[in-house]
């Protein structure tokens, strides 16, 4: 599972196998047994949160929203 980046403790990145056909761009992050998965496409919105609180998933969704480029350049180099 490619990691894109880490931030303060939280690991953003993709499994390499999730899907057939592939989902659409997404990104997951975790924090010890926390993870939470993120679309970025269609548009960037929450897909499910196993832990994290609210406060915490808006601080995701804008690291995210920040990183959104990175995160699809790292996407399209792995998958194609």
């Amino acid at each position: 599972m490619p990691v894109v980046f880490s931030h303060r403790g939280f690991r953003f990145f993709f499994y390499s196998n999730e899907g057939t056909p592939r989902e659409p761009l997404h990104i997951h992050v975790e924090n010890g047994d926390k993870e939470a998965k993120i679309w970025l496409k269609p548009e960037l919105q929450l897909a499910y949160n196993d832990g994290y609180n609210a406060r915490t998933l808006r601080d995701l969704l804008k690291i995210v929203e920040t990183n959104k480029e990175r995160i699809e350049r790292a996407w399209n180099e792995f998958f194609r």
